[in-house]
């Protein structure tokens, strides 16, 4: 593990009797370890000018720095708010030529470094494959309310160790698939500490690790692999088996395959759309919210009792069926059994599921939705799961994604995210997953947190996965692992922002209160992004909300219910409950 001597842990001594007592006053495990309360950051100036930090930064090892400068007050914005004064760096790390494919490869990253800083520093982890350095602003926690830039952290962002031009191809070379799987973020940590150091004269008080999608995955990685380099991780959309879901979708194309009209081309994602269009989609959700909507008490677009809808719907019955041509107002016979098989998820031939099932929910529509459900299993998943987690890859001259889709066999594929070799020597699922998921006793000891927002109706990385994995942290922390790890589902959000949803929140604010404070969340507030939002619309949102409709976010198990009375657009007028 990563070791940095300016991270306070905040442990303290205390005698074995004391010890034992406050053990069992708060209902024991650990392993014997209090759980500490760890300090509140301090703040700092940057020392002197940013060009004049350049020459700091030679001694960097494995870093070449490209570049130092000063970016004004307000040169950028966040949701209409002028970001402070700021020092960017931008470099790259271990530089090498891949003995593989004979690619250049390194690890490209940037730094925006406050002149007025909050002693904080804080991983952006980036989604998709990655590939490339986005603008380290510390985007997080759905719509962009605000970000950690703004907030005075220190932040980084990476491409996490190969180009856009190399996406999905550098999964051909065995260090690029390491570094995007999990080594980028170790090996980028102590570089940004050190250069914190030489930029305020100290080190962070408090580092965080968040990020959304990938990104998500990346953080829940980061908490089981580099524990001890972070006090407080937020996962958004955590694809924490992300080999799997990939190979989840790809099935969902090879349903939808079956179902694509005449003269449609099932390799394009226009002629896979044509299997399920935007109307039938629509008719779903509104299937579903008939028939869940007041389940939380309110008949207000939104179903926040998840869990009693998925018995309360039956899409066998509660939709029509088609009698004769499709029209949107129906579905045919086959198409309800294409997408109960799709929200079930695939299994083996030996009848294994290989992927978590995916909740019906009121977002199924959104706008967005789409593109998870054509485009990405023929273009995205194929190339990741070809190039990227199987062992052996596919030939990168020859690759197809969508022929590499329509004929995959998911026994086969299944077998290739856990296979290795001579060259390959991690799988898929080794690389790109925490190793013990279940296992984050070494967050939880040294008085570090977690907490996970998931969108219900996400069509890519399933929310019940994550509700499996939250399920295994309680199981594993005695029941009960909310004094470390929280998870905040938000219904109708599709993946990561967007659908019918209250997806604008911060989830920051509260995680460092939480980490610095002492102060865990019972809920997050979060509004709609509806006309004049000024972080950006979503268009998902119904015309006859609220264009600022509220709702808490609750820690999962509870749902946020109606209290009976008052404006339902309010979140004061809803509570979170079993």
């Amino acid at each position: 593990m990563l070791k940095n001597s300016n991270h306070s842990s905040g442990w303290y001594l205390l005698p074995v009797s004391l010890a034992a007592a406050l053990l069992s006053a708060c209902g024991g495990g650990g392993g014997g370890v209090v759980i500490p309360q760890l300090s509140a950051a301090t703040g700092a100036s940057l020392s002197g000018t940013c060009e004049a930090l350049a020459s700091k930064l030679g001694a960097l090892q494995n870093t070449a720095i490209t570049g130092t400068s000063t970016v004004a007050a307000g040169t950028l914005t966040v949701a209409g708010q002028a970001v402070p004064a700021h020092c960017l760096v931008t470099g790259k790390m271990n530089q090498r030529v891949s003995a593989v494919d004979g690619q250049t490869y390194a690890i490209g990253f940037e730094m925006r470094l406050p002149v007025n800083w909050n002693g904080r520093f804080f991983y952006q982890a980036n989604g998709g494959t990655d590939g490339n350095v986005l603008t380290a602003t510390g985007g997080f926690g759905g719509g962009p309310q605000t970000h950690a830039l703004l907030q005075g952290f220190a932040v980084l962002s990476s491409d996490a160790g190969h180009t856009a031009a190399q996406n999905p191809t550098f999964g051909i070379d065995p260090q690029a698939r390491l570094d995007y799987g999990y080594q980028a973020v170790g090996k980028l940590t102590p570089m940004a500490k050190n250069v914190i150091q030489l930029a305020y004269g100290k080190g962070p008080d408090r580092s965080y690790l968040g990020g959304c999608s990938n990104g998500g995955r990346h953080t829940l990685v980061g908490a089981a692999r580099y524990s001890d380099q972070y006090d407080g991780f937020l996962a958004g959309a955590p694809g924490y088996n992300l080999p799997k879901a990939a190979v989840r979708s790809i099935y969902r194309g090879q349903q939808y395959a079956s179902l694509v009209t005449a003269g449609s081309d099932p390799s394009t994602p226009a002629g896979l759309g044509t299997a399920y269009t935007t109307a039938e989609r629509s008719l779903v959700s509104k299937a579903v919210l008939a028939k869940c909507d007041a389940l939380d008490g309110a008949t207000d677009g939104l179903i926040q009792d998840t869990k009693a809808c998925q018995s309360a719907f039956n899409i066998a019955t509660d939709v029509p069926t088609c009698s004769g041509s499709r029209d949107g107002t129906c579905l045919s016979a086959a198409q309800k059994t294409a997408v109960a098989n799709i929200f079930k998820g695939p299994s083996t031939s030996a009848g294994a599921a290989v992927y978590n099932s995916f909740p019906f929910d009121s977002g199924h529509g959104g706008a967005g939705v789409a593109f998870w459900e054509f485009t990405a299993p023929l273009v995205l998943d194929s190339g990741a799961v070809g190039l990227i987690f199987k062992t052996p890859p596919e030939a990168a001259a020859t690759f197809n994604g969508p022929a590499f889709t329509l004929g995959a066999n998911i026994d086969t594929l299944v077998a290739q995210i856990n296979a290795t070799n001579s060259t390959y020597t991690e799988s898929g699922m080794s690389f790109m997953t925490p190793p013990k998921p279940t296992d984050l006793s070494a967050v939880k000891n040294r008085g570090a947190k977690v907490m996970v927002y998931h969108g219900v109706s996400d069509p890519i990385f399933s929310v019940n996965d994550t509700v499996a994995l939250i399920d295994g942290l309680n199981a594993a922390n005695g029941g009960d692992a909310t004094n470390f790890a929280r998870l905040f589902r938000v219904p109708g959000m599709n993946h990561c922002s967007g659908g019918p949803a209250t997806d604008q929140f911060d989830m920051v604010t509260p995680l460092v209160a939480w980490v610095e404070q002492g102060q865990a969340p019972d809920q997050v507030v979060a509004t709609a992004r509806g006309t004049g939002n000024a972080g950006g619309v979503n268009a998902d949102v119904p015309s006859t909300w609220s264009a600022t409709r509220t709702r808490p976010l609750c820690v999962y198990p509870k749902v946020a219910r109606y209290k009976g009375s008052g404006d339902i657009e309010s979140a004061a007028n809803f509570s979170c409950q079993l």
